[in-house]
């Protein structure tokens, strides 16, 4: 069996921690084969909350969890980590807007990312899943410059999900008959999800485009994006508490096709660094359609842009840039 790798969770007191910590030691992401040392990172308020999440895990039996290391100790939770789920963050509450949480968070990311500048693999793959997940994951790079800006991404797994998730309850199809749908720009209500490469395996056996399956250009157009863009706030508004076991699915598969390769065929939506792909602005930490490969991620190039997705995508840059301005003004004051 391979050695330990080492696995550090932020948050990890917290709802979507609770939901994820079981995947990873239970070898959903990293492999069946493949035994890990958790390294769960939480304030120092919470560690009689993680010392009952440790004793559940410990609880589980699971033969691939060699160690748990709970710590309120950013120099402890990092240190010499292979893979990094930046999970802890204000939580959004029924009535903030995202860009409320700017502030508080963006200093909780630069201290992280300072952290994984000193104490972290070089190699470390850093997921942020903590809300403003891209603005996050730039500040938290921008202060580990000697980790690879590329080893940084930010997850909108979750919004891929829910639209993929949409498409299959409209055709009445299992969700993995769903494939090609992509997730642009920010993890936010000005992402869009479009589907016009998208394909579904049809109740039938019939491979179609999703647009000729669907039939229906306006809820396309019109509910299907809009569901997609607000279904956090839905669920916010239902459960009064954010996505958390949806959210820790959505983080589990993210590392999973980036440390093991996405099929060929298909792609998955991360949020990574523009190179100015698809004209988009470069340094900001944007989703694009990638393919995953010995860990490293490629965007996926050539697709078609109409009129109708240009202006989605432009709009979701605006925003992407505004936040990293002022969120590097936070940062310098």
């Amino acid at each position: 069996m391979a050695e330990p790798i080492r696995v550090v969770v932020t948050g990890a007191a917290g709802q979507i921690a609770y939901s994820l910590l079981y995947q990873l030691a239970k070898g959903d992401v990293f492999g069946d084969q493949q035994p890990l040392s958790l390294h769960l990172l939480d304030i120092e308020p919470m560690m009689g909350v993680l010392n009952g999440v440790v004793m559940e895990l410990q609880d589980c039996a699971l033969p691939l969890l060699r160690e748990v290391i709970p710590t309120a100790d950013p120099a402890v939770a990092f240190k010499d980590v292979d893979a990094a789920f930046l999970v802890g963050a204000m939580p959004r509450k029924e009535g903030m807007e995202r860009k409320d949480l700017l502030a508080a968070n963006v200093k909780i990311f630069k201290a992280q990312g300072q952290a994984l500048d000193q104490h972290a693999k070089k190699t470390v793959k850093v997921l942020v899943v903590g809300n403003p997940a891209n603005t996050n994951s730039l500040i938290c790079s921008k202060y580990a410059p000697s980790i690879p800006p590329a080893n940084f991404s930010a997850m909108t797994r979750l919004d891929q999900n829910r639209a993929q998730a949409q498409i299959a309850n409209r055709l009445g199809v299992p969700v993995n008959n769903v494939s090609k749908v992509t997730i642009w720009g920010n993890h936010s209500s000005t992402q869009f999800p479009d589907v016009a490469n998208a394909t579904v395996v049809t109740a039938n056996g019939e491979t179609k485009s999703v647009k000729d399956a669907i039939n229906d250009q306006a809820w396309l157009n019109g509910d299907f994006i809009s569901t997609v863009q607000k279904r956090g706030a839905a669920v916010i508004a239902a459960r009064k508490l954010s996505s958390a076991m949806s959210a820790a699915k959505a983080a589990a598969d993210h590392m999973k096709d980036w440390w093991n390769g996405t099929s060929a065929e298909s792609w998955v939506s991360m949020a990574v660094f523009s190179d100015g792909s698809y004209n988009t602005p470069v340094g900001i930490m944007y989703s694009f359609p990638v393919r995953c490969s010995k860990g490293q991620w490629e965007i996926v190039q050539g697709l078609t842009i109409d009129e109708f997705a240009r202006e989605k995508l432009d709009l979701t840059s605006k925003e992407l840039i505004e936040e990293r301005e002022e969120a590097l003004a936070v940062c310098q004051d």
